[in-house]
């Protein structure tokens, strides 16, 4: 069984691990990063502490992932991914503030394609993401700002950023459940 499975049974909190996986790949490929597989993999687990220990967030993380010998790296990415938010663990590697700046974004990506009548990431367009992006009562939970700090992190605009969110999230329409409906 896959750690993020072990810790997580929540149908949409495995989607949004399987997408922020696939989106940290495609960000990895996009930066020229050699290690794609390490970027994935950050993005699984991310949310490793979410569903069990949710007033732990991004704080056990730590202690699960040092109990199963993980480098120290991997363990500072994924706390990082919660600064500012639930831990003072600040995103320094590149691959630190893809997560911080994605984490989010994929849960108001996800939003938007529901509301789309094909219900499909393959049909989601900027265009739909930015204005949902200015409504702050759509996907409320959604922390807008941590997403615009971290394309400013990443000295990105935050269209391309929303652009190459999306696309990552395409590579995976069908596990994440947004391949649209028939």
């Amino acid at each position: 069984v896959r750690l993020s499975e072990q810790f997580n049974k929540s149908d949409s909190l495995l989607k949004h691990a399987y997408s922020v996986e696939a989106v940290m790949k495609h960000f990895a490929e996009l930066l020229g990063e050699p290690n794609l597989e390490k970027w994935g993999i950050i993005g699984l687990v991310h949310d490793l502490d979410y569903e069990m220990y949710p007033e732990q967030h991004c704080k056990k993380v730590r202690s699960i992932l040092e109990e199963e010998h993980w480098p120290e790296d991997y363990i500072h990415a994924v706390e990082s991914h919660g600064w500012k938010i639930c831990v003072d663990v600040e995103p320094v590697e590149r691959m630190e503030k893809v997560l911080y700046t994605i984490d989010e974004l994929t849960g108001l990506i996800t939003a938007t394609a529901l509301m789309l009548p094909s219900k499909s990431i393959l049909d989601t367009e900027l265009k739909s993401v930015k204005k949902k992006f200015k409504q702050r009562k759509f996907a409320a939970g959604v922390n807008r700002d941590v997403i615009e700090e971290g394309a400013g992190m990443l000295g990105m605009e935050l269209d391309r950023v929303i652009e190459e969110t999306i696309k990552g999230m395409r590579d995976v329409a069908e596990e994440i459940g947004l391949e649209g409906e028939a």
